[in-house]
């Protein structure tokens, strides 16, 4: 991924001229079990990240994470509840996807488009199926590339108002293929913890 890779415009949003060397993740479940699985992985993650039990939408946050289809299509799980919270939505990320990867997202790449509302301003699409409606294997890796997706995406990206980082200070992820995808939560919580991991290493402040 460039510096510029899968990124759309802002529309002259405030930046910080010293953005933070990581992010706020904010872990959110609407279910016990992976509010569990986020708990348990993320427990020698200090300063950064935590777990937030309810929707994703009930966070301050800058950005959202979409675990999308490489195609953009949001039609189900929480990605329809994205597409009804931000009219045009599904749009502006297929479009996206077409105009930085000919239509098809890859496994492990990222777009970021706007949502047209003050907060969350911005929604990260990261696939983590190629197929709507994928049923993911058991041993897949897919949570764990679309989440180094999302960590790359604040890292790098570049907006026309400035980085993302500078825009973005805090990201709320849902669960990542946990839903129509079938990946276990406590598959999707290390492989998440993993990706943090290597993106930010030391700067994630790992016991």
């Amino acid at each position: 991924m460039t510096a510029d890779s899968g990124t759309h415009a802002g529309h002259g949003e405030a930046v910080s001229p010293d953005p933070p060397r990581t992010p706020e993740l904010v872990l959110c479940a609407v279910d016990e079990p992976l509010a569990a699985a986020w708990s348990s992985a993320v427990a020698d993650v200090v300063g950064s990240v935590r777990v937030h039990r309810g929707s994703v939408l009930d966070i301050p946050a800058q950005a959202v994470v979409s675990p999308a289809n490489s195609y953009g299509w949001m039609r189900g799980g929480i990605d329809a509840v994205y597409a009804r919270a931000f009219p045009g939505i599904e749009q502006s990320v297929r479009s996206a996807v077409l105009a930085s990867y000919g239509g098809e997202l890859p496994i492990g790449e990222s777009v970021i488009v706007p949502t047209g509302e003050s907060e969350p301003a911005w929604l990260i699409s990261a696939p983590t199926m190629r197929e709507p409606g994928e049923r993911l294997p058991a041993d897949t890796v897919h949570p764990y590339l679309a989440a180094r997706a999302v960590f790359l995406q604040w890292q790098r990206g570049q907006l026309d108002s400035g980085s993302v980082a500078s825009a973005v200070r805090t990201i709320a992820m849902p669960g990542l293929g946990t839903g129509v995808g079938g990946v276990a939560p406590a598959t999707c919580a290390r492989q998440v913890a993993a990706a943090w991991q290597e993106v930010f290493g030391a700067n994630g402040h790992l016991r």
